[in-house]
């Protein structure tokens, strides 16, 4: 008997591919492409910091968010 073997790094849930979706964007957010194009303006401050530091902060919390999520999905 033969089975098929699948492979652990392709999401088999539509949650996880869901996951995997939102955490690969939220990631190329924080990547140098649009940090230093976007997010790079030392003249803006939010809250008493620059706002590629509050950007930052902002994104890396939504990846926490994304990883908790799907934790708790059991994904």
């Amino acid at each position: 008997m033969s089975q098929e073997r699948r492979s652990h790094f392709v999401p088999r849930t539509t949650e996880g591919r869901t996951a995997v979706g939102a955490f690969v964007v939220l990631f190329l957010l924080s990547m140098p492409p649009v940090t230093h194009s976007v997010l790079d303006r030392p003249d803006v401050w939010i809250g008493g910091v620059p706002v590629f530091f509050a950007a930052l902060f902002v994104v890396y919390t939504a990846l926490i968010g994304v990883l908790l999520w799907a934790w708790r999905k059991g994904v």
